[in-house]
């Protein structure tokens, strides 16, 4: 488990919960195509919060954390 310092957390209301995936998206109506907000999910809120954002059209990209960290190496 991650330090307290820098925990990376699910984003889910209430959830303390390791987060394992990132989920990329973007309001087309306050943001540029290419900007790309992130929501943090562990895997029991990444089907929740992944149709939270799809349902209003704003996720762009479900990726697993590890993957996100070695986009931005």
């Amino acid at each position: 488990m991650n330090s307290p310092e820098n925990a990376v957390i699910c984003s889910a209301k209430g959830c303390r919960a390791d987060a394992v995936w990132v989920l990329a998206w973007n309001n087309p109506k306050l943001h540029t195509p290419d900007r790309r907000k992130t929501w943090l999910a562990c895997d029991e809120h990444r089907e929740h919060l992944s149709q939270f954002l799809g349902v209003r059209g704003f996720l762009k990209d479900v990726v697993k954390l590890e993957e996100w960290e070695a986009r931005e190496d």
